[in-house]
C-alpha cells in the first residue's frame, strides 16, 4: 500500500523535540487531484485530525506541485453529484485542513494548480520559489474553482484579483502573489526556508497559535465585531496553559525570548 499511496505523511520532531508533520503529494511527475490523491488526503487529514502535529508542512515532490484535478472526476456526474462531490471535499480535506490547532505552511516550488492550490489557500502561510506559478484554470472545463479557491483568494487578495485570476484562467508567478498578499514571502530554496519556518513554528506556543486561528476565523465569519466577542474566552484560556505560565515567569526572571515551549 505504501508503494502506491499517492501522498506522504511523515512526522519526524525538532532539536527542540517539537514534533512536526509533512505531508507530500507523492505521485509525479503530474501530483494529479485523481481519485486516489482525493482518497490518500482525505486518510492523512483524518490522521492528523486526531493527533495534531505541532506545525505541518504541505509540499510536493516532482517538477511541479500538482497539474490540477484529472478531469475523469468530473466526468458524468450529475447534478446532484457534483454538488456532493464538493461538500465531501468541503467537510474531508479544506475544512480538516483549515481547523488544525496548529501553523500549517504550503511549500510551493513549481507550477500549482487547481486543487492544489485551493489546499494552499486554505494553509496559513504560502511561500514560493521564484520560478513558481499559480493557476485556477477550471474555466477550461466549463468549471469554476469549488474547493473554496475563489472565495480565499479573495480574502487574502480582494475580490478584483480574485474574479481576474479565476475568469481568465491566467498563471500568475510568485513575485505576483507576492504583491498581492497571497504568498508570505518567496524563497530561492524554498523546501529548506518552509522546513525551518515550520521547525520554528512548532518551537512556538502552540496553543497561542490555535487561538490566533480561532479569532482571525471568528473574524472571516463575522467580522471584527464577532472576533471582538470571542476574543475574551479564546485568549483567556490561554492563561491556564503551562506554555504562558512559564513564558511569563522566564520573561520576569531572564527577560524576553528565552522561553521554551511544550505545546501545553
Amino acid at each position: 500500500m505504501s508503494e502506491t499511496k499517492a501522498t506522504r505523511l511523515e512526522r519526524n520532531t525538532t532539536d527542540g523535540g517539537a514534533e512536526v508533520a509533512t505531508l507530500t503529494l507523492a505521485n509525479p511527475p503530474l501530483n494529479l487531484f485523481d481519485q486516489a490523491m482525493l482518497d490518500a488526503l482525505v486518510a492523512d487529514l483524518a490522521e492528523l485530525s486526531a493527533r495534531p502535529p505541532r506545525a505541518l508542512l504541505l509540499r510536493a515532490e516532482g517538477k511541479l506541485v500538482s497539474g490540477g484535478v484529472d478531469v475523469h472526476v468530473f466526468d458524468g456526474l450529475s447534478t446532484e453529484q457534483g454538488a456532493e462531490l464538493w461538500r465531501t471535499l468541503f467537510a474531508q480535506i479544506i475544512h480538516p485542513l483549515e481547523a488544525l490547532p496548529c501553523p500549517v505552511v504550503f511549500a510551493a516550488h513549481g507550477l500549482t494548480l487547481t486543487a492544489a492550490f485551493e489546499m494552499a489557500l486554505a494553509c496559513d502561510l504560502i511561500l514560493a520559489a521564484p520560478k513558481a506559478k499559480f493557476g485556477l484554470v477550471e474555466t477550461v472545463v466549463g468549471l469554476t474553482p469549488s474547493m473554496g479557491g475563489p472565495q480565499r483568494l479573495a480574502e487574502r487578495a480582494g475580490s478584483g484579483r480574485a474574479r481576474e485570476f479565476v475568469m481568465t484562467s491566467d498563471l500568475y508567478d510568485a513575485a505576483t502573489m507576492a504583491e498581492w498578499g497571497v504568498v508570505n514571502a518567496v524563497h530561492d530554496d524554498v523546501d529548506t526556508a518552509a522546513r525551518e519556518l515550520v521547525h520554528r513554528l512548532a518551537q512556538g506556543p502552540t496553543k497561542a497559535h490555535a487561538a490566533t486561528k480561532q479569532i482571525i476565523e471568528a473574524w472571516r465569519s463575522g467580522g471584527v465585531a464577532h472576533a471582538d466577542s470571542v476574543t475574551p474566552e479564546v485568549s483567556g484560556a490561554l492563561f491556564g496553559t503551562a506554555d504562558l505560565r512559564g513564558a511569563v515567569r522566564s520573561f520576569l526572571e531572564v527577560g524576553p525570548g528565552k522561553a521554551t515551549y511544550t505545546g501545553e
